[in-house]
């Protein structure tokens, strides 16, 4: 898990309980005898916080907590500082006084709950951490709770409430190593459990079958894949999906006979459901490669008029109307093609060569670099997926139709 990370000036600036500072915690709490001597352990401190010695800020800390038992500030900053010393057991109960004087200090209350979960009170840790999290501001606190919070989860078994804490996460921080690591594995595991759910509820479910064709198609068993989407279809022709992903599958197959019931496959799925946008893009690429171009504008447009911002639609009408001479009407599908998928390769790589039509070289040029970049993108991300053993291909067929 990646930790919060803490600069030299330790603690009145990245955990300190608010706006009240020590000196009027001083005059909050303390009798007048004490305050000059306060200011002394005050001043000692801050010294050595600014000497980033936060070891030497301690006894500081706890000499003005012996004076004044109910300075917050002071309790809070010796709490913060045995927790990021790894002394969770003296850590938590400062921290704790602190936030019994005052409740809404919800950095000191996570830091809490994360010192609470790594000494073994998953209870006690999960109240305060579930607390805290959704009044948190400060990045770096609010993933380190969060991925506190998804290993509580996760060791109880509620992969729901951990997928849900791991789907905010990666809205505060998309690009963070550890954290799509956990969403990985989770993800994958709420995979694994839904399969076994499936099979306890009902072992010769449709939509067991469907799951079971879906991880074999993953792991490149086209032919396994193929007879589970087949046995699921005759539970339930009508399951939703299920003849678009079955069509899919008989689409890699390099035989003519599967290719035409591939083609019967998508016509079923849109009989299941007029408004599978997909099923029309993939009946328009087959009519695109028998030259029928007229019968492939129309299943194109008709699937961006349910889906207007369906890229491969666009990509699609786009080149019927670039064969068509028409490279005015192909630009603008695929300019749209690019903003909802800018890392189409085949939109950039097919943009190059309208803009070329349409007289713009140094676009064309520009198209045509972010095309290569793209491309080499997905070549890598290929060579990831052939050495885990996975049979996905995202851009596999876009990559197929850039090379025509």
């Amino acid at each position: 898990m990646a930790k919060i990370a803490v600069g030299a000036p330790l603690l009145l600036l990245l955990l300190a309980t608010g706006p009240l500072s020590l000196a009027q915690s001083v005059q909050a709490h303390s009798t007048q005898n004490h305050q000059q001597e306060i200011q002394q352990h005050l001043q000692k401190a801050a010294a050595a916080l600014k000497a980033n010695e936060p070891s030497q800020a301690i006894p500081e800390f706890k000499a003005i907590v012996a004076l004044d038992p109910k300075n917050v500030d002071a309790l809070g900053n010796l709490g913060v500082l045995y927790f990021f010393q790894g002394d969770y057991t003296n850590a938590i109960p400062n921290l704790r006084a602190a936030l019994a004087i005052k409740p809404d200090l919800w950095k000191i209350e996570a830091l809490l709950g994360i010192a609470e979960h790594r000494t073994g009170d998953s209870a006690a840790a999960r109240a305060d951490l579930e607390k805290a999290f959704p009044n948190l501001t400060e990045k770096n606190v609010e993933i380190q709770t969060g991925m506190e919070m998804v290993d509580l989860y996760s060791s109880a078994g509620e992969l729901d409430k951990a997928a849900t804490v791991v789907s905010k996460l990666r809205e505060i921080e998309p690009e963070d190593e550890a954290l799509l690591y956990t969403a990985y594995r989770l993800y994958s595991d709420l995979a694994q459990e839904a399969i076994l759910s499936l099979t306890i509820v009902n072992p010769n479910s449709a939509r067991l079958h469907q799951a079971i064709a879906h991880e074999l198609a993953k792991r490149g068993d086209s032919a396994g894949a193929i007879e589970n989407y087949r046995e699921a279809l005759k539970i339930d022709p009508n399951l939703p999906g299920l003849h678009f992903e079955l069509a899919e599958m008989l689409s890699t197959q390099d035989t003519p006979a599967a290719h035409t019931e591939a083609e019967n496959e998508y016509k079923a799925a849109l009989a299941v459901n007029p408004s599978d946008a997909q099923a029309e893009v993939r009946l328009g690429d087959i009519a695109a490669k028998a030259n029928d171009l007229d019968t492939a504008r129309e299943y194109y447009s008709k699937a961006l008029q349910v889906q207007p911002n369906n890229a491969d639609a666009a990509v699609g009408l786009a080149k019927v109307y670039s064969s068509m001479g028409q490279a005015e009407k192909a630009a603008p599908l695929l300019e749209h093609a690019i903003q909802v998928d800018p890392t189409s390769s085949l939109a950039h790589f097919r943009l190059s060569g309208v803009y070329r039509q349409l007289g713009r070289t140094a676009d064309a040029e520009h198209e045509l670099q972010e095309y290569q970049k793209y491309k080499a993108m997905k070549e890598k991300l290929r060579t990831v997926y052939h050495g885990m053993g996975v049979d996905q291909d995202p851009d596999e067929k876009s990559a197929g139709d850039a090379k025509q």
